[in-house]
């Protein structure tokens, strides 16, 4: 938020790309089901739903189903909202090798639960001078009047973790 990296950054990083590798996809794709198209989000889902195993990469033939169910709670853990429930590189680093259990993973992260990703598209976070409306003036009151850059009316313009 302040421009400053830490170390729970990129342990939240880490999460992120570990979700990428197991299930073969990126971040966010605009070409995937509504409900896939965040791969945070659709892996809390699956969470939830105890089918944290269809975040695999169907492309995968064989695959060690304790391996990917560790690897899946790792990066959930590392994902957290708050960096102080994050663990250490090190704890994951014993977590991924077995020689201790991942911890209980508490709750969906707020940055996840609070937000309604299926109403926004991510092509519409710029806001051109002559669409910008009261509605956004008011939502950004922070920016200079005239500014062209900034968030959509009902989307909170808050960065993300």
């Amino acid at each position: 938020m302040r421009g400053r990296l830490t170390e729970k950054a990129d342990v939240f990083g880490f999460g992120v790309v570990a979700l990428e590798i197991l299930s073969g996809r990126s971040n966010s794709g605009d070409n995937l089901d509504p409900e896939k198209i965040y791969l945070l989000e659709w892996a809390w889902t699956l969470h939830e739903n105890d089918q944290s195993l269809g975040l695999v990469d169907p492309r995968l033939t064989e695959f060690d189903e304790n391996d990917a169910t560790r690897l899946i709670k790792v990066a959930l853990l590392c994902t957290q909202a708050s960096p102080m429930t994050r663990p250490s590189m090190s704890r994951v680093v014993a977590i991924l090798s077995g020689d201790i259990e991942a911890s209980t993973v508490m709750s969906k992260p707020s940055y996840l639960a609070d937000w309604d990703f299926k109403d926004v598209t991510t092509s519409s976070f710029l806001v051109d001078d002559d669409t910008s409306s009261t509605e956004s003036n008011v939502l950004l009151s922070h920016q200079p009047e005239g500014s062209t850059t900034g968030a959509s009316p009902g989307i909170d313009p808050a960065p993300s973790p």
